[in-house]
């Protein structure tokens, strides 16, 4: 283990859980993007008033931070690549947007950033993007935004974690690969929460695989954590 201060410490255990969960994900085809835009964890270290913003993307996540946006009374722009919410219900998740669109967020659809350039004063930013029609013709075209807030999804945080050289398996996206019973390919090495891939990214749903796990591992029970018909909640204005 390493310290903030650089100091090394050596810790020994039977077993090992790995839950350090998922990071906002910062798109790499865009330059110097973590030095003009935040994410959502950022928004809420904001000190000042965010300004106009552009919220880049369409999860419950990019909705929710728009919304609540919205309700503090700032001038919020929704970036949507392809659809509103994917992986819900299209036609809930469309009324969804159209109340947004409706209340006053703005929306841009079928398009993506393609290069930010903060202007010369102030905390102004240009933003370059891509829109892609029907037809399939495309435009670029330019807005000037105050705060760019990135919300195109979130990655496992098990970079630093030197997994490769004890022997645990992970898949191509950085996730550990567990069996069901949260074990990694290491006996004593143990996986739960947003880390492990084909999970849930449900915080609830970490915290009872966790209990479980506990008393798998500390009582003599056989119980499994069960993640069919686990209901989720969207926290956006409707």
């Amino acid at each position: 283990m390493k310290a903030a201060d650089g100091t090394v410490e050596v810790v020994t255990a039977d077993n090992i859980l790995i839950a350090t969960g998922g990071r906002p994900t910062f798109p790499p085809e865009i330059p110097n993007l973590r030095e003009v835009a935040i994410s959502s964890d950022d928004i809420f270290w904001k000190q000042q008033k965010p300004g106009k913003t552009l919220v880049v993307g369409a999860s419950y996540i990019g909705l929710e931070c728009a919304g609540f946006l919205h309700g503090l009374g700032i001038d919020v722009t929704v970036m949507v690549r392809s659809i509103f919410l994917r992986g819900f219900d299209q036609q809930l998740a469309n009324k969804i947007g159209d109340h947004m669109k409706k209340i006053g967020v703005k929306v841009i659809h079928n398009s993506v950033p393609t290069k930010i350039t903060k202007k010369a004063e102030g905390d102004w930013k240009t933003v370059e993007y891509k829109t892609i029609a029907e037809d399939k013709t495309e435009t670029v075209n330019e807005e000037d935004f105050e705060t760019i807030l990135i919300a195109v999804g979130r990655s496992a945080d098990t970079e630093l974690l030197g997994l490769k050289e004890v022997g645990v398996k992970t898949a191509a996206n950085g996730k550990i690969i567990c069996s069901e019973d949260d074990k990694t390919s290491v006996d004593n090495i143990y996986a739960i929460g947003d880390v492990v891939e084909g999970r849930l990214e449900l915080t609830p749903t970490a915290i009872m695989a966790g209990r479980l796990l506990a008393l798998r591992l500390f009582s003599a029970s056989k119980i499994l954590a069960n993640y069919i018909y686990v209901p989720t909640t969207v926290f956006t204005p409707l």
